[in-house]
C-alpha cells in the first residue's frame, strides 16, 4: 500500500485520549481510592551509609489510626533488581543502608498525616559508615564496600572492548585530540510522582495498579519478592503521566504497599513525595569522560579511543547496561574505523542511577560532538560541513559491528544548514569573525550537534527466546473493534499508534477502536516502554493481528457476496468490492457457453449491497494456532436476502500476534 492511499496514518489526528487528559477524566495512580483504603508511607534513612543497628516500633504501632507497620524482618529475606545480574536491592533495608533515602521501614494508616506521624515514632540504631559521594572517594578507598560483589571493590562492572589498533590509527593522524570531560546527572523529574495501589484479596491474590512502565518486570518481581505464585499477581500500570525511563524499574514502595494490603485486609495507597522521587531517581548517570581521536587534514576520523566512568549511585539497576551505552552507540553516527572503548560503573552512596532518554549515550555524544568541534578548529573546517564528510554511509557496518541501514543524517545536516542561517550566523558569531567596537562580556553563539540511538531491544532483560510483543484484536458484534496490548503509554503516543494502524488495516475509524494496555491478567506480555521499542515492536505485533482479523472478515464477507475474498477491501467501516478488482476479473474471465454476456455483466461490482460483519472475535496464546469463534448476523443497508444470516457460521484465524527483534 502507497502512503498516498492511507486513510489514517499520516492524518492529522489528535490522540485518542487526548479528550480524557484535557478534561481531567484520566485517572492517574493517585487517583484512584477504593473502599476502606489505607495510606502507607515510609520511613527513609538519614545517614547516607551505615549499619541497622535496631528497629523499634513499639511508639508507631501505640499511635491511634495506624494500621500496621512493617520492617524488612516482615519480607521474605529477597533481594531483587531489574537486571539478573544485579539483584542487590530489598524493599526495606534489613542490615545497612546505602544512601539517604533508602527504605527501612512503613506504615499503613487511616490517612497520609497519620503515616508521616508514626514514621516519626519509629526508633533506629544506626552505626554510621564512611560515605563515598564520588567516584574519587569510591575508587581510592576500597576498604569500605557499599557491596559486596561486582568487578572490584566499589566497582559495579567493567567493560573492555577493541576494535583495530587505535594507536596505529593515531599514527595517520594529521591531528590527535585528547580531553577530558564531565557531565553532571540529573532527574527525569515527570509532573506525576510514582504511586501505587495495592489490593490482597480474600482469594490470596493480590492486584497491584502502578505508575509504571514496565509492568511484566515488576508482575515477576512482586512474586519473587513476595514468595507467591506468580499466577496470584496482577499488575495493571495505569496511566503515566511521565515517565523518561524514570519508571522501569520495579521499586520498594509496589512491594510494601502489596505487604500492607496482605497484613492489614485493606487496599494500600503509597504515593511518593516530590522530595522522595529524587531518592528513587533512576536518573542519568554523571560521567566522567577521557577521549582521544585522530583527525586527518580533510576531518575524517582515523580512530577513537573512548574511557568512561559512571557514579552509579547506591545500587546496580540498569547500569550494567548504562556501562555499556556510554561506548557502543558512538561510532553509530559518523565513520570510525577503528574504535577503543573502557568503561567503569563505579558505586557510591548516592540515589541509583538508571536509563534515561537515550539511556547512557547522550554523555559521550556530549564529549565526541564537543571534541569534534575543537577539532574544526584547529584544522579550519567549518563544524557542520565536517560533520557532514564523516556521516555514516547506509547500510554498513560501524567499527563494532552495528548494523547502518538507512540514513538521514546527511539531508538533516543540509536542512538545518539552510535553514538555521548557519553560513551567515557563522560569519558573523564564528570564533574567526571580528567583533565590530569594544569586546562584550555578553557573546552570541551558534552550535550545531549531531546523534544517533537504537530502536528497539535486541534482548529481553531475562534472556529467552518468546516473544517481546503481543497484541490481541477482537471484533464485537457492534462493529467495534478492541485492542489488547502490554504496552504502557508514558505520553508518546503509543496506544494512538496501536488504534490508527489497527484502523487503517480494518478500513475503520480509530474512534471505533477500544485500546486496553498494560493489565498482565487480560493483555498479552510486552516488556515494557523503554529503549524506542513500542512502535517498532507492539506496532508490528498490532499489524500483523489486524491483517489476519481483516482476513477472517474478508473470508465470511466474500462467501456471502459469492466473490474472491482478494477482491475485497476495507475502507470507510465496511468491506466490499474493489471496483478495480472486478473490472480485471471481467477482462481476464473466459466466455462462457451463453456468449459474452456474463463477462459483460460482470463489468462492474455485483449489485449485492455492502455488507459489514459485525461480530468475528478469535485469540489464542500461541501465535498461527486457528480456531472456531461464533459471528454473529452481518448489517445491510438494503432487503435483506432470502437466506437466513443469523444462523451463519465461520472458522476465524487467531487474532493473536508478536513481534520479535
Amino acid at each position: 500500500m502507497s502512503k498516498n492511499n492511507f486513510a489514517v496514518i499520516g492524518q492529522p489526528l489528535p490522540k485518542i485520549d487526548a479528550w480524557a487528559k484535557v478534561v481531567g477524566e484520566t485517572k492517574y495512580a493517585d487517583d484512584l481510592f477504593l473502599p476502606r483504603m489505607a495510606y502507607g508511607k515510609l520511613l527513609r534513612s538519614a545517614h547516607a551509609h551505615a549499619r541497622i543497628r535496631s528497629i523499634d516500633t513499639t511508639r508507631a504501632l501505640a499511635l491511634p489510626g495506624v494500621y500496621a507497620v512493617v520492617t524488612g524482618a516482615d519480607l521474605p529475606r529477597v533481594k531483587f533488581g531489574i537486571l539478573p545480574v544485579s539483584q542487590d536491592e530489598e524493599a526495606l533495608c534489613n542490615d545497612k543502608v546505602r544512601m539517604v533515602g533508602d527504605p527501612i521501614a512503613a506504615v499503613a494508616a487511616v490517612d497520609e498525616e497519620t503515616a508521616e506521624r508514626a514514621c516519626r515514632l519509629i526508633d533506629v540504631d544506626y552505626e554510621p559508615l564512611p560515605a563515598l559521594m564520588s567516584i574519587f572517594d569510591s575508587l581510592a578507598h576500597p576498604e569500605v564496600r557499599i557491596h559486596d560483589y561486582g568487578d572490584g571493590p566499589n566497582v559495579h562492572k567493567n567493560v573492555a572492548l577493541q576494535f583495530g589498533d587505535v594507536e596505529s590509527a593515531f599514527e595517520r593522524a594529521d591531528l590527535v585530540r585528547e580531553d577530558v570531560f564531565f557531565f553532571e546527572g540529573n532527574n527525569h523529574l515527570p509532573m506525576e510522582q510514582h504511586a501505587a495501589v495495592a489490593q490482597w484479596g480474600s482469594d490470596g491474590k493480590v492486584t497491584l495498579w502502578s505508575s509504571t512502565q514496565t509492568p511484566h518486570y515488576v508482575h515477576r518481581l512482586l512474586a519473587k519478592t513476595l514468595d507467591i505464585p506468580a499466577a496470584h499477581v496482577r499488575v495493571v500500570a495505569t496511566p503515566v503521566g511521565g515517565g523518561f525511563g524514570g519508571k522501569t524499574d520495579p521499586f520498594a514502595h509496589e512491594i510494601v504497599a502489596c505487604q500492607l494490603s496482605k497484613l492489614t485486609g485493606r487496599p494500600v495507597k503509597i504515593a511518593l513525595t516530590r522530595e522522595e522521587v529524587f531518592y528513587t531517581h533512576r536518573g542519568r548517570h554523571p560521567v566522567l569522560m577521557w577521549i582521544k581521536t585522530g583527525f586527518t587534514k580533510q576531518g575524517d576520523i582515523t580512530g577513537c579511543h573512548l574511557r568512561t566512568w559512571l557514579d552509579g549511585g547506591a545500587y546496580g539497576s540498569y547500569g550494567v547496561a548504562s556501562t555499556f551505552y556510554t561506548g557502543v552507540i558512538n561510532p553509530v553516527t559518523y565513520k570510525i574505523p577503528v574504535y577503543k572503548f573502557e568503561g567503569a560503573r563505579i558505586f557510591t552512596n548516592k540515589p541509583p542511577c538508571g536509563p534515561k532518554r537515550g539511556h547512557g549515550t547522550p554523555q559521550p555524544r556530549f564529549a565526541l560532538e564537543c571534541q569534534i568541534d575543537k577539532a574544526a578548529e584547529q584544522l579550519g573546517l567549518d563544524p557542520a560541513a565536517l560533520r557532514r564528510r564523516i556521516v555514516a554511509e547506509p547500510f554498513t557496518k560501524t567499527a563494532n559491528h552495528l548494523t547502518v541501514t538507512t540514513i538521514g543524517l546527511g539531508e538533516c545536516i543540509d536542512k538545518v544548514v539552510e535553514a538555521s542561517g548557519w553560513r551567515d550566523k557563522r560569519a558573523r558569531f564564528g570564533v574567526t569573525a571580528k567583533q565590530p567596537g569594544p569586546a562584550s562580556p555578553r557573546k552570541r553563539g551558534v552550535g550545531i550537534a549531531c546523534s544517533a540511538y537504537l530502536t528497539g531491544a535486541g534482548t529481553a532483560i531475562y534472556w529467552n527466546d518468546m516473544p517481546h510483543s503481543g497484541v490481541i484484536t477482537r471484533a464485537d458484534r457492534s462493529g467495534g473493534v478492541a485492542v489488547l496490548c502490554g504496552a504502557t503509554d508514558i505520553g508518546q503516543g503509543s496506544d494512538s499508534v496501536l488504534a490508527y494502524v489497527t484502523a487503517e488495516i480494518l478500513g475503520i475509524d480509530p474512534k471505533d477502536i477500544h485500546v486496553h494496555p498494560a493489565d498482565t491478567s487480560l493483555t498479552p506480555v510486552d516488556l515494557g516502554s523503554y529503549s524506542s521499542r513500542v512502535t517498532l515492536m507492539c506496532g508490528m505485533a498490532a499489524i500483523q493481528a489486524a491483517e489476519r482479523l481483516r482476513a477472517a472478515i474478508f473470508t465470511a464477507v466474500a462467501k456471502k457476496l459469492e466473490v474472491r475474498p482478494a477482491s475485497l477491501v476495507a475502507r470507510d467501516r465496511s468491506a466490499r468490492p474493489c471496483t478495480v478488482c472486478w473490472r480485471s476479473r471481467a477482462r481476464t474471465r473466459r466466455p462462457s457457453a451463453r456468449g459474452n454476456s456474463r463477462a459483460a455483466a460482470s463489468d462492474r461490482p455485483p449489485a449485492t449491497p455492502t455488507r459489514r460483519v459485525s461480530s468475528i472475535s478469535a485469540s489464542t496464546s500461541k501465535p498461527g494456532r486457528s480456531i472456531s469463534r461464533r459471528c454473529g448476523s452481518p448489517t445491510t443497508s438494503a432487503a435483506p436476502s432470502t437466506r437466513s444470516w443469523s444462523r451463519g457460521r465461520w472458522k476465524a484465524r487467531s487474532t493473536w500476534a508478536s513481534a520479535r527483534p
